[in-house]
């Protein structure tokens, strides 16, 4: 059977400024800027539209001093893609960052790993290190959307649509997926923060905000053997995801690239 190709974008919603020791496990010897950028993304062709994560509110971005740009829903608008007509919501995992603004997305079933709602709910909670990257609005908002019908559990890999499919990693948080799309250019990986940058996977080190090291470590050899080459893994906040792959119009620069094409290095 022949897999349908999609156009996939990067929708930049939100940024930080921040210093290189602040990114990495043990920190770091060199004192220089690593700013981070934060995304939603869009997957779509002519038959499916798919948002992947909801990224987070104004309010919550004054709380954690991040530099808010636009709502997500703003930013797919420009893509022409209205919030009310989204269907399908792949969550990739529940900190304030992913899944903040689900709201806004009135009529969309959330996709996500049933390990990230068991953990979100259960006992690790109780620890401020590892509770502190979700807020308990956003959580028990989902578990209201749960009784709704309108969260789908997955577990392990599993095929979404023709095309699509969702892979478990784990490491970051319990349940952690990373994306995977047929495109023009091959199998494409939306990474998330299964590495947070680049760097993270290219030099084997991880993100401080953790909950399974291992799982982190392992997890980049599960994005290349998902991925057609390194250049098909996409991470969750690196800048350079803006600079490698081509704004989708001229009025888009700096807001959406696609991905769907080769980067430009």
């Amino acid at each position: 059977m022949q897999l349908p190709n999609y156009e996939v974008f990067a929708i930049h919603y939100a940024r930080r400024d921040a210093r290189r020791h602040e990114h990495f496990v043990g920190g770091d010897p060199h004192d220089a800027p690593m700013p981070m950028d934060y995304f939603v993304w869009l997957i779509r062709n002519e038959e499916r539209v798919v948002v992947v994560d909801t990224g987070f509110t104004a309010e919550t971005a004054a709380r954690r001093k991040r530099e808010f740009l636009r709502t997500p829903k703003d930013g797919l608008a420009l893509l022409g893609v209205e919030a009310d007509a989204v269907r399908e919501i792949i969550v990739t995992h529940m900190h304030y960052d992913h899944v903040g603004t689900f709201f806004d997305f009135p009529n969309a079933m959330f996709h996500i790993q049933e390990d990230e709602m068991s953990y979100v709910t259960g006992r690790y909670m109780r620890h401020a290190r590892l509770a502190h990257s979700f807020e308990p609005e956003d959580v028990v908002g989902m578990v209201r959307m749960l009784f709704k019908g309108r969260v789908a559990f997955h577990r392990g890999a599993e095929d979404f649509a023709p095309g699509i499919s969702l892979h478990h990693i784990g490491g970051h948080t319990p349940g952690l997926q990373s994306v995977r799309v047929h495109t023009q250019r091959g199998w494409v990986v939306l990474a998330s923060d299964a590495t947070h940058y680049y760097e993270h996977m290219e030099k084997g080190r991880c993100f401080p905000s953790i909950f399974h090291l291992g799982d982190v470590l392992e997890g980049y050899d599960a994005l290349r053997r998902l991925a057609d080459s390194p250049q098909h893994i996409v991470p969750g906040h690196d800048p350079l995801v803006m600079a490698r792959y081509p704004a989708v119009t001229k009025e888009l620069e700096g807001i959406a690239v696609r991905l769907d094409v080769m980067p430009r290095e």
